[in-house]
């Protein structure tokens, strides 16, 4: 689950690249963009939906807690990636009657709404989300569900200012990597330049939110829970787990390096190209610590402020011992499947993209 949730966020590029249609007048500057990410966007859809197909077969009390109770948040969400999916189909398809701008104003919602609520939901899983859980109720039949959420239903998340804070600080870095892959795969002067000063900016915007993520995050109470399953709230939980997982501090440490060399040598060497590389590999190592925290050590996954009792743990929401074992086998092919998304990336992307290119073919978004 953490590798998934650590490329899903990653590959939010695409919705960061859509956030920055709006500094682009000119058509021709704007397809290249547009099918720049058109190649990659069906990889950030697809992460998505096998996190959460993953988290229904291994957590699935999450699944119905999260998924089913939050439904406003996620609705919102799944919502903005449909119209991500039908603007890249029909944007330049024959007989387009909206015109392409209306497309890309749909990319445009997308690439601003998408990587901020996701942020947002995953910032419920360190600050707590409004619900309660009671197991028994599966043998009641008058109960409707295991698990009832506040009125808000998600959107509670929305009005807190630390799950605000977590979702725009991932919505700047996915602005940031978008520059970053942008200056990797076109080969246009105009663009190359533009990319580099929305970098310069994103990137500082990026690290200021980062710092006051990591800060929120490291001086945040937590829910632990001891051998029984009983819960409680514990001051300064996540510091307490970086510091117990020294593993896990060593490996962020090293996926912020990474990242600030990826953003920094490309802003330093204009000829620099390659900076999506060392940035990306150190997003997703960031991340995955951040599931690490979130869940091992005795952690909640996903504390309850209504019932800490109800904090969803490894422990009391996984699935069936015969469903573990078998999502383990499955988890085997995960360095298989990485191995040929990385072939097809290099495919695609082993030739940078021009507009002679996209004037020639057919075959564009």
């Amino acid at each position: 689950m953490s590798v998934l949730g650590a490329l899903l966020v990653f590959l939010l590029m695409v919705q960061g690249g859509q956030s920055m249609l709006i500094h682009y007048g000119k058509p021709d500057k704007r397809a290249l963009l547009i099918n720049s990410m058109g190649r990659k966007w069906e990889l950030t859809y697809t992460t998505l939906v096998t996190f959460g197909g993953a988290f229904f077969a291994s957590f699935p009390l999450f699944y119905s807690t999260s998924f089913g109770g939050a439904y406003w948040l996620w609705m919102l969400i799944l919502f903005s990636f449909v119209i991500q999916a039908i603007s890249y189909e029909y944007r330049s398809k024959p007989g387009n009657i909206y015109g392409a701008r209306f497309y890309d104003t749909l990319l445009l919602i997308n690439g601003i709404v998408g990587p901020v609520l996701l942020g947002v939901a995953v910032a419920t899983m360190f600050f707590g989300a409004e619900f309660t859980v009671t197991k028994s109720n599966i043998l009641n039949v008058q109960a409707a569900t295991i698990s009832q959420w506040g009125p808000g239903h998600g959107l509670e998340a929305i009005a807190c200012w630390k799950c605000l804070l977590f979702g725009f600080m991932v919505f700047f870095l996915a602005r940031t990597l978008a520059s970053l892959y942008f200056i990797n795969n076109i080969d246009d002067e105009e663009v190359n330049k533009s990319q580099h000063k929305l970098l310069l900016v994103n990137a500082a915007v990026f690290v200021v939110l980062f710092l006051a993520t990591v800060a929120v995050i490291l001086t945040a109470s937590g829910v632990g829970y001891d051998d029984s399953g009983n819960a409680q709230w514990v001051p300064l939980k996540y510091l307490k787990n970086y510091l117990a997982m020294w593993w896990a501090l060593v490996i962020l440490l090293l996926g912020v390096v990474m990242v600030l060399f990826g953003i920094g040598k490309t802003l330093w060497k204009a000829d620099y190209r390659s900076g999506i590389w060392p940035a990306g590999i150190g997003t997703v190592l960031v991340v995955m610590t951040l599931f690490w925290v979130m869940g091992y050590n005795n952690t909640a996954y996903l504390p309850s402020l209504l019932d800490v009792q109800s904090s969803l743990t490894l422990r009391n929401s996984s699935s069936s011992e015969f469903t573990l074992t078998v999502m383990s086998v499955v988890s085997i092919l995960v360095p298989f499947v990485l191995a040929y998304i990385a072939y097809c990336w290099y495919k695609m992307d082993h030739k940078k993209l021009t507009s002679d290119e996209l004037n020639s073919t057919d075959h564009k978004y």
